[in-house]
């Protein structure tokens, strides 16, 4: 038999949503690099999802194409289309990306069970243990809490990135990316002793190091989702 070449898995990637509303080449291009210039080392590289559901008008496809040429241009590395019209297709499958639908929400089909089962599903659910690091998470590292709290014990170096499907706690510097509530949890909140964070999002929502600045800066501090707004404030 021959040996094994590889393995498929799923995991979660961060990426950067565009919401495109209107296209000017001049305009686009410079708007665009101020925001990448306010945070270049979170931008650098980034993966780039464009959403198009909310775009004023009709985008041709050779707007389509200079937007993603200014994207890759300015460092940026767009993967996908979100809301492709039928016209567009085959401009985003030239381009090397992926089509996604314009939202991720589906009906799902709700059948009677047990009362007893369900309690049961919803005690296991709340004592999942939170997910402790004791180390310090450097460089390049990802450490995601899938449906639990992640508690760290140490710094999240620049560069790292922490995940979690609920609340995460970093007792030390938190330097790099914290991302709570990834899979939508809006009442997931981000707790840090020095808030020194490249990037905090919740629930998808994020803000980044240029605004952090401004808000609590190398202080003990937590964050929170306030409408579709993060909000930081002193512990």
């Amino acid at each position: 038999m021959a040996d094994v070449c590889f393995q498929m898995k799923g995991t979660a990637v961060t990426a950067v949503v565009m919401d495109l509303y209107d296209y000017s080449c001049a305009a686009f291009f410079q708007q665009l690099k101020d925001k990448i210039d306010s945070a270049p080392q979170f931008f650098n590289a980034s993966p780039l999802v464009l959403n198009l559901s909310q775009y004023n008008g009709v985008l041709l496809p050779d707007q389509l194409i200079q937007v993603v040429a200014s994207c890759r241009e300015l460092g940026l590395q767009p993967m996908a289309c979100k809301a492709v019209t039928d016209d567009l297709l085959s401009t985003v499958r030239q381009l090397g990306m992926a089509s996604l639908p314009a939202s991720n929400t589906r009906a799902t089909e709700i059948q009677a069970e047990p009362v007893a089962q369900i309690v049961e599903s919803v005690v296991q659910a709340k004592l999942r243990p939170s997910k402790v690091i004791t180390k310090p998470v450097r460089s390049g590292q990802q450490i995601y809490a899938e449906g639990s709290d992640l508690i760290l014990m140490a710094a999240v170096s620049e560069g790292a990135e922490v995940l979690a499907d609920g609340h995460i706690h970093v007792y030390g510097p938190l330097r790099g990316r914290a991302l709570a509530g990834v899979k939508g949890d809006t009442d997931a909140r981000i707790f840090c002793r020095q808030m020194e964070a490249e990037l905090v999002s919740i629930a998808g929502y994020f803000i980044l190091n240029d605004t952090l600045r401004e808000q609590c800066w190398k202080q003990p501090a937590h964050a929170f989702l306030e409408g579709e707004s993060i909000q930081v404030a002193a512990i």
